[in-house]
């Protein structure tokens, strides 16, 4: 049970970084739940948009658009991006949010265009028109995510250049030993050179048996359901809608609809249950805004996304505990971001710089790094 590395977190974020790790080194996932990917991966509705998130998760979207369009060939059995369309819907009072939403969407990607309210209801028969009175800016280019696909072609890469990936394995125990670590979990003793904490809501409790410091992550509660289509309409093609409010969104998922209140709920990290109230908002909004009805609720479920303090993703090491690196924060932008993240963290534990494919889309390790965290703390720490 020596490695190179071990990665702790079997979710999107540890698989991929494992996956690029593989070909040069000697790599461990350490996963607590008995499934990979069991906690917010295996709960995501993920969508590829290169408007989403802040600058430094566009660029990372940007940067993982080639291989999430063209995986190599052996990657996986069907395509990892399908046709979807993102659509933001408003009302009269939603008009500045829409013009604003389509500026800045337009700016970034030139096929974003401002569409009127008749427009949206051709797209989405089922929309009350007073609710898109105001029109919609549609995303054309987004694009759906097959997230299992995604998760299972890291996983399958993983084992197949020989890493190894421990289930029911919580991590109890983490300290230095010598120049690297000692990693008790599962009832094993496991030994690496590097950790890499890639732990999403746990992260920072992960640091903590280190000796690291936080980074302030926040886990957030968001909660969704299936619920059967309208009679007499064809879903399948609708885009995904979003309120301009971002208070409610719905999409076509197998045959189903998928809906949620697109809530973001502080939650301690936990395995995330739906809340009943959040479920009642949202079908409430639903109602509010389309002619559709919820008479039964096929499944629901909830997911941690979890966040930095500035919603920025954390890629580095940590300055003050060699060999632990960090590879949190990912939020809602876990899937979209995972094939540049992945390469860029693995280039980094491996000793080198960016990649340069990565680096022209004006990424920076200080953007990322852990560092800017640790900042703050000893400027709020001084006295007035």
């Amino acid at each position: 049970m020596d490695f190179d590395v071990a990665v702790i977190g079997g979710g999107i974020a540890g698989a991929s970084v494992a996956a690029h790790l593989v070909p040069t080194a000697s790599v461990v996932v350490i996963e607590r739940e008995s499934q990979p990917g069991y906690h917010a991966t295996g709960r995501s509705a993920a969508l590829f948009s290169e408007i989403y998130g802040n600058a430094a998760v566009r660029a990372l979207s940007r940067a993982s658009r080639a291989f999430l369009q063209s995986p190599p060939a052996d990657f996986a059995g069907a395509p990892i991006l399908g046709p979807r369309g993102a659509l933001h819907i408003g009302g009269r009072d939603d008009v500045n949010l829409l013009d604003l939403a389509f500026e800045t969407g337009h700016r970034l990607v030139p096929s974003v265009a401002r569409i009127t309210a008749a427009q949206v209801l051709d797209k989405v028969p089922a929309m009350r028109p007073e609710a898109v009175a105001g029109g919609g800016v549609f995303e054309p280019d987004a694009r759906d995510i097959d997230t299992n696909g995604l998760l299972q072609g890291f996983l399958r890469r993983v084992r197949n250049g020989g890493g190894k990936i421990l289930l029911d394995a919580p991590v109890a125990g983490l300290e230095r030993d010598g120049n690297g670590w000692r990693i008790l979990a599962g009832g094993q003793e496991i030994r690496a050179g590097v950790v890499v904490d890639a732990a999403g809501a746990w992260g920072d409790s992960i640091a903590a048996l280190a000796g690291a410091g936080p980074v302030g992550l926040a886990p957030k509660r968001r909660t969704a359901f299936l619920i059967a289509p309208p009679n007499g309409m064809e879903t399948r093609d609708w885009p995904l809608t979003i309120g301009a409010r971002e208070d409610l969104y719905f999409k076509p998922d197998a045959g189903k609809l998928l809906v949620s209140p697109a809530d973001e709920t502080p939650s301690e990290p936990v395995d995330a249950q739906p809340d009943e109230l959040d479920i009642a908002i949202a079908a409430d909004r639903l109602a509010e805004r389309t002619t559709i009805e919820v008479r039964r609720i096929e499944h629901k479920w909830a997911g941690l996304r979890t966040f930095a303090p500035d919603k920025t993703p954390v890629v580095g090491f940590d300055p003050a505990v060699a060999g632990f690196f960090w590879l949190v924060g990912q939020g809602g932008y876990g899937f979209q971001t995972a094939p540049a993240m992945a390469r860029l963290a693995a280039a980094l534990v491996s000793g080198k710089g960016i990649p340069a494919e990565i680096q022209d889309q004006g990424i920076t390790t200080d953007q990322l790094s852990p560092a800017r965290f640790a900042t703050r703390r000893m400027r709020a720490a001084r006295p007035n």
